[in-house]
Protein backbone atom coordinates (compact mmCIF):
# COMPACT_ATOMS: atom_id res chain seq x y z
CA UNK A 1 0.00 0.00 0.00
CA UNK A 2 3.19 2.50 0.69
CA UNK A 3 4.58 1.99 -2.61
CA UNK A 4 1.08 2.17 -4.43
CA UNK A 5 0.16 5.54 -2.73
CA UNK A 6 3.13 7.21 -2.34
CA UNK A 7 6.93 7.00 -3.46
CA UNK A 8 8.61 9.09 -1.09
CA UNK A 9 12.17 10.32 -1.30
CA UNK A 10 14.12 11.76 1.43
CA UNK A 11 16.18 14.55 1.40
CA UNK A 12 18.82 15.67 3.48
CA UNK A 13 18.28 19.33 3.72
CA UNK A 14 21.29 20.95 2.78
CA UNK A 15 23.81 18.59 3.72
CA UNK A 16 27.10 17.86 2.39
CA UNK A 17 30.98 17.08 2.61
CA UNK A 18 33.44 18.82 5.42
CA UNK A 19 36.44 18.55 3.92
CA UNK A 20 35.55 20.38 0.69
CA UNK A 21 33.05 22.86 1.98
CA UNK A 22 30.85 21.80 -0.89
CA UNK A 23 27.55 22.11 0.08
CA UNK A 24 25.57 22.42 -2.86
CA UNK A 25 23.26 19.74 -4.54
CA UNK A 26 24.58 16.46 -6.84
CA UNK A 27 21.37 15.51 -7.34
CA UNK A 28 18.68 16.94 -9.26
CA UNK A 29 15.37 16.45 -8.49
CA UNK A 30 12.55 14.89 -10.04
CA UNK A 31 11.33 17.59 -12.07
CA UNK A 32 12.05 20.96 -10.45
CA UNK A 33 15.55 22.35 -10.29
CA UNK A 34 13.95 24.71 -7.33
CA UNK A 35 12.72 21.93 -5.57
CA UNK A 36 15.86 21.56 -3.53
CA UNK A 37 19.32 21.72 -3.41
CA UNK A 38 20.05 19.16 -0.90
CA UNK A 39 21.81 15.90 -1.32
CA UNK A 40 19.77 12.99 -1.17
CA UNK A 41 19.90 10.39 1.46
CA UNK A 42 18.33 6.79 1.55
CA UNK A 43 17.06 6.75 5.34
CA UNK A 44 17.29 3.02 4.72
CA UNK A 45 20.64 2.56 4.85
CA UNK A 46 22.08 6.11 5.71
CA UNK A 47 21.54 7.90 9.51
CA UNK A 48 21.09 11.19 9.78
CA UNK A 49 24.18 11.19 12.40
CA UNK A 50 26.11 11.10 9.55
CA UNK A 51 25.48 14.61 8.35
CA UNK A 52 28.24 16.84 9.26
CA UNK A 53 29.21 20.83 8.85
CA UNK A 54 32.56 22.38 8.79
CA UNK A 55 31.74 24.18 11.91
CA UNK A 56 29.42 23.35 15.01
CA UNK A 57 27.96 27.10 15.27
CA UNK A 58 26.11 28.56 12.42
CA UNK A 59 26.90 31.81 13.87
CA UNK A 60 30.38 31.55 13.23
CA UNK A 61 29.86 30.41 9.51
CA UNK A 62 27.52 33.65 8.96
CA UNK A 63 30.69 35.65 10.37
CA UNK A 64 33.09 33.98 8.40
CA UNK A 65 31.22 35.17 5.32
CA UNK A 66 30.27 39.30 5.85
CA UNK A 67 31.86 40.69 3.13
CA UNK A 68 29.65 44.15 3.32
CA UNK A 69 31.32 47.44 4.60
CA UNK A 70 29.66 48.72 7.86
CA UNK A 71 27.86 52.09 6.94
CA UNK A 72 28.67 54.16 10.15
CA UNK A 73 26.31 56.56 9.54
CA UNK A 74 23.42 58.00 11.70
CA UNK A 75 20.75 55.97 10.00
CA UNK A 76 22.74 53.00 10.99
CA UNK A 77 23.49 53.62 14.41
CA UNK A 78 19.82 54.47 15.06
CA UNK A 79 18.97 51.26 13.81
CA UNK A 80 21.25 49.33 15.92
CA UNK A 81 19.95 51.51 19.09
CA UNK A 82 16.40 50.52 18.36
CA UNK A 83 17.24 46.78 18.05
CA UNK A 84 19.26 46.67 21.39
CA UNK A 85 16.54 48.38 22.58
CA UNK A 86 14.01 45.44 22.25
CA UNK A 87 16.32 42.59 23.06
CA UNK A 88 13.27 40.31 23.65
CA UNK A 89 12.15 40.97 19.36
CA UNK A 90 15.26 40.31 18.61
CA UNK A 91 15.10 36.93 20.66
CA UNK A 92 11.52 36.31 19.13
CA UNK A 93 12.81 36.69 15.50
CA UNK A 94 15.96 34.99 16.06
CA UNK A 95 14.72 32.18 17.26
CA UNK A 96 11.97 32.02 14.12
CA UNK A 97 14.78 31.76 12.22
CA UNK A 98 16.34 29.06 14.15
CA UNK A 99 14.06 26.54 11.01
CA UNK A 100 15.25 28.39 8.04
CA UNK A 101 18.86 30.04 8.35
CA UNK A 102 20.59 26.85 7.66
CA UNK A 103 19.13 26.36 4.25
CA UNK A 104 19.40 29.92 3.88
CA UNK A 105 22.86 30.63 4.90
CA UNK A 106 24.05 27.20 2.98
CA UNK A 107 22.10 28.58 -0.66
CA UNK A 108 23.64 32.40 -0.37
CA UNK A 109 26.90 30.47 0.16
CA UNK A 110 26.61 28.42 -2.95
CA UNK A 111 26.17 31.35 -4.86
CA UNK A 112 28.96 33.00 -3.35
CA UNK A 113 26.93 35.89 -1.99
CA UNK A 114 27.77 37.94 0.96
CA UNK A 115 26.01 36.07 4.26
CA UNK A 116 24.72 39.61 5.18
CA UNK A 117 22.22 38.60 2.60
CA UNK A 118 20.82 35.33 4.22
CA UNK A 119 19.76 37.68 7.59
CA UNK A 120 17.91 40.10 4.80
CA UNK A 121 14.42 38.18 6.08
CA UNK A 122 14.60 39.95 9.55
CA UNK A 123 14.26 42.80 8.09
CA UNK A 124 11.14 41.88 5.70
CA UNK A 125 9.41 39.89 7.58
CA UNK A 126 10.99 38.46 11.26
CA UNK A 127 11.06 35.30 9.74
CA UNK A 128 7.18 35.04 10.11
CA UNK A 129 6.85 32.26 6.99
CA UNK A 130 3.15 33.94 6.17
CA UNK A 131 3.81 37.54 6.47
CA UNK A 132 1.70 39.47 4.46
CA UNK A 133 1.34 43.03 3.92
CA UNK A 134 -1.12 45.35 2.88
CA UNK A 135 0.37 45.62 -0.24
CA UNK A 136 -0.21 41.86 -1.08
CA UNK A 137 3.35 41.23 -0.03
CA UNK A 138 3.87 37.55 1.21
CA UNK A 139 6.07 35.12 3.04
CA UNK A 140 10.00 35.46 4.51
CA UNK A 141 11.40 37.24 1.55
CA UNK A 142 8.02 39.40 0.37
CA UNK A 143 7.03 38.64 -2.85
CA UNK A 144 4.33 41.25 -4.29
CA UNK A 145 2.28 38.79 -6.70
CA UNK A 146 3.52 40.33 -9.99
CA UNK A 147 7.13 39.73 -9.15
CA UNK A 148 6.42 36.43 -7.65
CA UNK A 149 4.73 35.41 -11.18
CA UNK A 150 7.74 36.92 -12.89
CA UNK A 151 9.97 34.57 -10.84
CA UNK A 152 7.93 31.64 -11.72
CA UNK A 153 6.08 31.36 -8.01
CA UNK A 154 3.15 29.58 -8.43
CA UNK A 155 -0.19 31.41 -6.88
CA UNK A 156 -3.26 29.29 -7.11
CA UNK A 157 -6.06 27.80 -5.29
CA UNK A 158 -3.87 25.38 -3.92
CA UNK A 159 -0.71 26.55 -2.46
CA UNK A 160 1.05 30.25 -2.91
CA UNK A 161 4.78 29.73 -3.37
CA UNK A 162 5.58 32.82 -2.50
CA UNK A 163 5.48 31.29 1.45
CA UNK A 164 7.33 28.74 0.23
CA UNK A 165 10.76 28.49 2.33
CA UNK A 166 12.57 26.85 -0.39
CA UNK A 167 11.00 28.74 -3.89
CA UNK A 168 10.78 31.75 -2.27
CA UNK A 169 14.31 31.27 -0.87
CA UNK A 170 15.34 30.61 -4.50
CA UNK A 171 13.74 32.93 -6.24
CA UNK A 172 14.42 35.74 -3.92
CA UNK A 173 18.30 35.01 -4.26
CA UNK A 174 17.82 34.92 -8.19
CA UNK A 175 16.59 38.66 -8.00
CA UNK A 176 19.08 39.89 -5.61
CA UNK A 177 21.81 38.49 -7.83
CA UNK A 178 19.95 40.22 -11.19
CA UNK A 179 20.01 43.25 -9.31
CA UNK A 180 23.87 42.98 -7.98
CA UNK A 181 24.47 42.03 -11.63
CA UNK A 182 22.27 45.32 -12.90
CA UNK A 183 23.69 47.76 -10.30
CA UNK A 184 27.01 46.60 -9.30
CA UNK A 185 26.75 46.90 -5.49
CA UNK A 186 24.55 44.87 -3.10
CA UNK A 187 23.72 48.07 -1.23
CA UNK A 188 22.00 49.47 -4.81
CA UNK A 189 21.21 46.08 -5.38
CA UNK A 190 19.03 45.86 -2.17
CA UNK A 191 17.40 49.44 -2.44
CA UNK A 192 16.20 48.34 -5.94
CA UNK A 193 14.81 44.91 -3.72
CA UNK A 194 12.75 47.39 -1.98
CA UNK A 195 12.05 50.23 -3.98
CA UNK A 196 12.21 48.78 -7.52
CA UNK A 197 15.18 48.43 -10.25
CA UNK A 198 13.23 51.22 -12.10
CA UNK A 199 13.25 53.80 -9.37
CA UNK A 200 16.73 53.07 -8.47
CA UNK A 201 17.83 53.43 -12.09
CA UNK A 202 16.00 56.67 -12.09
CA UNK A 203 17.07 58.27 -9.06
CA UNK A 204 20.81 57.60 -10.61
CA UNK A 205 20.08 59.17 -13.90
CA UNK A 206 18.43 62.11 -11.83
CA UNK A 207 22.05 62.72 -9.79
CA UNK A 208 24.12 62.14 -13.02
CA UNK A 209 22.43 64.71 -14.79
CA UNK A 210 22.97 67.20 -11.63
CA UNK A 211 26.53 65.88 -11.65
CA UNK A 212 26.09 64.35 -8.32
CA UNK A 213 27.44 60.76 -7.24
CA UNK A 214 24.81 57.54 -8.17
CA UNK A 215 25.73 55.23 -4.64
CA UNK A 216 23.37 54.26 -2.11
CA UNK A 217 23.77 56.98 0.01
CA UNK A 218 23.98 60.01 -2.73
CA UNK A 219 20.25 58.81 -4.19
CA UNK A 220 17.26 60.78 -2.98
CA UNK A 221 14.77 57.92 -2.00
CA UNK A 222 11.64 57.07 0.11
CA UNK A 223 12.24 57.15 3.83
CA UNK A 224 11.53 53.16 4.00
CA UNK A 225 14.58 52.49 1.27
CA UNK A 226 16.70 54.96 3.02
CA UNK A 227 16.55 53.08 6.04
CA UNK A 228 16.63 49.53 4.09
CA UNK A 229 20.13 48.73 3.96
CA UNK A 230 20.92 50.54 7.63
CA UNK A 231 18.65 48.25 8.98
CA UNK A 232 20.70 44.98 7.65
CA UNK A 233 23.51 46.36 8.90
CA UNK A 234 22.15 46.54 12.46
CA UNK A 235 21.38 42.70 12.32
CA UNK A 236 25.09 42.62 11.21
CA UNK A 237 26.53 44.42 14.02
CA UNK A 238 24.12 42.43 16.37
CA UNK A 239 24.98 39.28 15.17
CA UNK A 240 28.74 40.40 14.55
CA UNK A 241 29.03 41.23 18.20
CA UNK A 242 25.87 40.19 20.28
CA UNK A 243 27.40 41.09 23.59
CA UNK A 244 28.37 44.52 22.92
CA UNK A 245 24.36 45.41 22.56
CA UNK A 246 23.03 43.28 25.38
CA UNK A 247 21.77 40.61 23.27
CA UNK A 248 21.79 36.91 23.68
CA UNK A 249 21.60 34.95 20.36
CA UNK A 250 19.66 31.28 20.22
CA UNK A 251 22.45 28.71 19.66
CA UNK A 252 21.78 27.75 16.16
CA UNK A 253 24.07 24.08 15.03
CA UNK A 254 25.10 24.25 11.88
CA UNK A 255 23.64 21.37 11.03
CA UNK A 256 20.34 21.36 8.64
CA UNK A 257 16.84 21.75 10.45
CA UNK A 258 14.75 20.00 7.82
CA UNK A 259 14.45 17.24 5.57
CA UNK A 260 12.57 17.16 2.38
CA UNK A 261 9.91 14.91 1.57
CA UNK A 262 8.78 14.08 -2.08
CA UNK A 263 5.22 13.46 -2.80
CA UNK A 264 4.06 10.57 -4.81
CA UNK A 265 0.36 10.76 -4.09
CA UNK A 266 -2.34 12.63 -3.25
CA UNK A 267 -2.07 13.47 0.85
CA UNK A 268 -3.89 15.20 3.62
CA UNK A 269 -2.60 17.60 5.85
CA UNK A 270 -4.17 16.17 8.80
CA UNK A 271 -2.57 12.95 7.71
CA UNK A 272 1.15 14.39 7.50
CA UNK A 273 0.73 15.80 11.07
CA UNK A 274 -0.59 12.18 12.20
CA UNK A 275 2.23 10.36 11.15
CA UNK A 276 5.05 12.02 11.24
CA UNK A 277 4.08 12.93 14.71
CA UNK A 278 4.56 16.72 15.38
CA UNK A 279 2.84 19.55 16.56
CA UNK A 280 0.19 21.40 13.94
CA UNK A 281 2.13 24.64 14.38
CA UNK A 282 5.79 23.27 13.58
CA UNK A 283 4.16 21.58 10.62
CA UNK A 284 2.81 24.64 9.52
CA UNK A 285 5.97 27.08 10.30
CA UNK A 286 7.89 24.80 7.71
CA UNK A 287 5.59 24.66 5.76
CA UNK A 288 2.74 27.98 4.84
CA UNK A 289 2.75 27.65 1.05
CA UNK A 290 -0.29 24.96 1.06
CA UNK A 291 -3.90 26.81 1.37
CA UNK A 292 -5.63 23.94 1.65
CA UNK A 293 -5.96 20.61 3.68
CA UNK A 294 -4.64 18.45 1.13
CA UNK A 295 -1.11 18.23 -0.33
CA UNK A 296 -0.84 17.51 -4.22
CA UNK A 297 1.49 15.27 -6.36
CA UNK A 298 1.26 16.96 -9.49
CA UNK A 299 1.91 19.92 -8.29
CA UNK A 300 5.90 18.87 -7.35
CA UNK A 301 5.49 19.61 -4.24
CA UNK A 302 7.80 18.97 -0.92
CA UNK A 303 7.02 18.34 2.98
CA UNK A 304 9.51 19.62 4.95
CA UNK A 305 9.78 17.68 8.49
CA UNK A 306 11.89 17.91 11.44
CA UNK A 307 14.83 15.37 10.62
CA UNK A 308 14.05 12.85 13.29
CA UNK A 309 10.42 13.08 12.73
CA UNK A 310 10.84 12.55 8.38
CA UNK A 311 12.40 8.99 9.70
CA UNK A 312 9.18 8.77 11.84
CA UNK A 313 6.66 9.66 8.90
CA UNK A 314 8.85 6.91 6.56
CA UNK A 315 8.10 4.27 9.11
CA UNK A 316 4.71 5.17 10.05
CA UNK A 317 3.32 5.69 6.24
CA UNK A 318 5.20 1.98 5.57
CA UNK A 319 2.20 0.89 7.73
CA UNK A 320 -0.62 3.01 7.19
CA UNK A 321 -3.19 0.86 4.54
CA UNK A 322 -5.80 3.29 4.17
CA UNK A 323 -6.43 6.22 1.48
CA UNK A 324 -3.93 8.84 1.94
CA UNK A 325 -6.32 11.74 0.58
CA UNK A 326 -9.98 12.82 1.44
CA UNK A 327 -10.77 15.74 -1.18
CA UNK A 328 -10.10 16.27 -5.13
CA UNK A 329 -10.99 19.17 -7.16
CA UNK A 330 -13.67 19.81 -9.61
CA UNK A 331 -14.00 22.89 -12.32
CA UNK A 332 -17.53 24.19 -11.94
CA UNK A 333 -19.13 24.64 -15.04
CA UNK A 334 -21.45 27.44 -14.34
CA UNK A 335 -21.91 30.48 -12.16
CA UNK A 336 -24.37 29.90 -9.71
CA UNK A 337 -24.26 30.05 -5.73
CA UNK A 338 -22.82 28.00 -3.38
CA UNK A 339 -26.05 26.33 -2.77
CA UNK A 340 -26.99 25.76 -6.12
CA UNK A 341 -23.25 24.64 -6.59
CA UNK A 342 -23.48 22.12 -3.70
CA UNK A 343 -26.44 20.69 -4.68
CA UNK A 344 -25.11 19.67 -7.98
CA UNK A 345 -22.34 18.18 -6.89
CA UNK A 346 -23.36 16.26 -4.40
CA UNK A 347 -21.65 17.41 -1.45
CA UNK A 348 -22.35 19.28 2.03
CA UNK A 349 -22.63 23.12 1.34
CA UNK A 350 -21.15 24.16 4.51
CA UNK A 351 -18.04 21.91 3.90
CA UNK A 352 -17.81 23.38 0.42
CA UNK A 353 -18.15 26.78 1.27
CA UNK A 354 -15.89 25.97 4.50
CA UNK A 355 -13.14 23.97 2.68
CA UNK A 356 -13.09 27.00 -0.02
CA UNK A 357 -13.18 30.05 2.10
CA UNK A 358 -16.15 31.30 0.44
CA UNK A 359 -17.89 33.73 2.08
CA UNK A 360 -21.95 33.96 2.61
CA UNK A 361 -23.65 35.79 -0.09
CA UNK A 362 -20.75 35.16 -2.85
CA UNK A 363 -21.69 33.05 -5.88
CA UNK A 364 -19.05 30.82 -7.46
CA UNK A 365 -18.42 31.67 -11.18
CA UNK A 366 -18.10 29.47 -13.81
CA UNK A 367 -14.31 28.04 -14.58
CA UNK A 368 -13.63 28.13 -10.73
CA UNK A 369 -12.07 24.80 -9.40
CA UNK A 370 -13.60 23.64 -6.21
CA UNK A 371 -12.52 21.35 -3.23
CA UNK A 372 -14.85 18.60 -2.48
CA UNK A 373 -14.60 15.26 -0.81
CA UNK A 374 -13.55 12.16 -3.04
CA UNK A 375 -16.52 10.01 -3.48
CA UNK A 376 -15.72 6.38 -5.18
CA UNK A 377 -17.05 7.99 -8.38
CA UNK A 378 -13.98 10.67 -8.02
CA UNK A 379 -11.55 8.65 -6.56
CA UNK A 380 -7.97 9.57 -8.36
CA UNK A 381 -5.55 12.38 -7.54
CA UNK A 382 -6.53 15.92 -8.73
CA UNK A 383 -4.61 16.34 -11.91
CA UNK A 384 -1.60 18.47 -13.01
CA UNK A 385 -3.53 20.43 -14.80
CA UNK A 386 -6.12 21.33 -11.90
CA UNK A 387 -2.84 21.47 -9.80
CA UNK A 388 -1.41 24.11 -11.83
CA UNK A 389 -3.71 26.65 -12.86
CA UNK A 390 -6.46 25.66 -10.18
CA UNK A 391 -8.38 29.40 -9.32
CA UNK A 392 -11.27 30.31 -7.34
CA UNK A 393 -13.66 33.76 -8.96
CA UNK A 394 -16.31 34.78 -7.10
CA UNK A 395 -18.63 37.31 -7.43
CA UNK A 396 -22.12 39.07 -5.51
CA UNK A 397 -25.61 38.23 -7.55
CA UNK A 398 -26.74 41.34 -9.03
CA UNK A 399 -29.97 42.83 -6.49
CA UNK A 400 -33.22 42.03 -7.26
CA UNK A 401 -35.00 44.41 -10.13
CA UNK A 402 -37.74 46.35 -8.45
CA UNK A 403 -40.95 45.11 -8.49
CA UNK A 404 -43.47 46.65 -11.14
CA UNK A 405 -46.66 48.32 -10.37
CA UNK A 406 -49.77 46.95 -12.18
CA UNK A 407 -51.53 49.08 -14.53
CA UNK A 408 -53.33 52.14 -13.14
CA UNK A 409 -52.47 50.85 -8.96
CA UNK A 410 -51.17 53.35 -6.92
CA UNK A 411 -47.44 52.68 -6.42
CA UNK A 412 -45.62 53.18 -3.01
CA UNK A 413 -43.47 56.12 -2.74
CA UNK A 414 -39.91 55.46 -1.53
CA UNK A 415 -39.37 57.37 1.78
CA UNK A 416 -37.13 60.39 1.83
CA UNK A 417 -34.00 59.87 3.94
CA UNK A 418 -33.03 63.70 2.85
CA UNK A 419 -32.00 64.87 6.91
CA UNK A 420 -31.53 61.22 8.14
CA UNK A 421 -27.75 61.44 7.59
CA UNK A 422 -27.44 64.67 8.80
CA UNK A 423 -26.00 64.05 12.36
CA UNK A 424 -23.99 61.27 11.07
CA UNK A 425 -22.59 63.47 8.60
CA UNK A 426 -19.11 63.96 10.72
CA UNK A 427 -18.71 60.44 12.16
CA UNK A 428 -19.42 59.22 8.52
CA UNK A 429 -16.56 61.67 7.49
CA UNK A 430 -14.73 60.06 10.36
CA UNK A 431 -15.29 56.38 9.89
CA UNK A 432 -13.87 57.15 6.38
CA UNK A 433 -10.64 58.53 7.45
CA UNK A 434 -9.91 56.12 9.79
CA UNK A 435 -10.41 53.65 7.08
CA UNK A 436 -8.03 55.62 4.45
CA UNK A 437 -5.93 55.51 7.50
CA UNK A 438 -6.04 51.98 8.14
CA UNK A 439 -5.08 50.92 4.77
CA UNK A 440 -1.64 51.66 5.51
CA UNK A 441 -0.98 48.88 8.38
CA UNK A 442 0.36 45.91 7.23
CA UNK A 443 -1.24 42.53 8.30
CA UNK A 444 0.82 40.59 10.49
CA UNK A 445 -0.27 36.66 10.35
CA UNK A 446 0.12 34.33 13.31
CA UNK A 447 2.88 31.99 12.64
CA UNK A 448 2.23 29.33 15.46
CA UNK A 449 4.60 29.03 18.21
CA UNK A 450 6.89 32.63 16.89
CA UNK A 451 4.49 34.96 18.78
CA UNK A 452 3.89 36.38 15.84
CA UNK A 453 0.52 37.23 16.80
CA UNK A 454 2.27 39.83 19.67
CA UNK A 455 4.14 41.58 16.72
CA UNK A 456 3.03 45.03 15.04
CA UNK A 457 3.74 45.01 11.29
CA UNK A 458 5.05 48.47 9.60
CA UNK A 459 4.56 49.19 6.46
CA UNK A 460 7.41 49.72 3.41
CA UNK A 461 6.70 53.14 1.73
CA UNK A 462 7.58 50.82 -2.31
CA UNK A 463 6.13 47.31 -1.56
CA UNK A 464 4.20 47.72 1.34
CA UNK A 465 6.48 44.67 3.22
CA UNK A 466 5.45 43.91 6.70
CA UNK A 467 8.14 44.75 9.56
CA UNK A 468 6.87 42.52 12.47
CA UNK A 469 7.86 43.92 15.67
Amino acid sequence: MFWRYAAIVLIAALSGCASTGDWSSDTPTRQDPRASKAKRVNLKNQSVSELYAPSSNLWIRIRDGFEMEPMNTPLEIEQVRWLSARPDYVHRSMARSSRYLFYIVQEVNARNMPTEIALLPFVESAFVTNAKSSAKAMGLWQFMPATGKDFRLTQNVFRDERRDVLQSTDAALDYLQRLHKQFGSWELALAAYNWGAGNVAKAQRRNLLAGLPTDYLSLKMPNETRNYVPKLMAYRQIVLDPKAYGIVLPELENHPYFVAVDVGSDIDVALVIQLSEIPPDEFHSLNPSFNKPVILSNANQQILLPFGHAEIFQANLKKYNKPLSSWTAVQVTKTETVDKAAKTLGVDVDALREVNAIPKGMRIRAGSTVLIPKTSQRSGDISLAMAENGSLSLDKPAPPAPKKCAKGAKCPVAKSTKGAGKGNSSANNAASQHKSASTGLAKSAKNGSANASSSTAKVSNSKGASKIQ
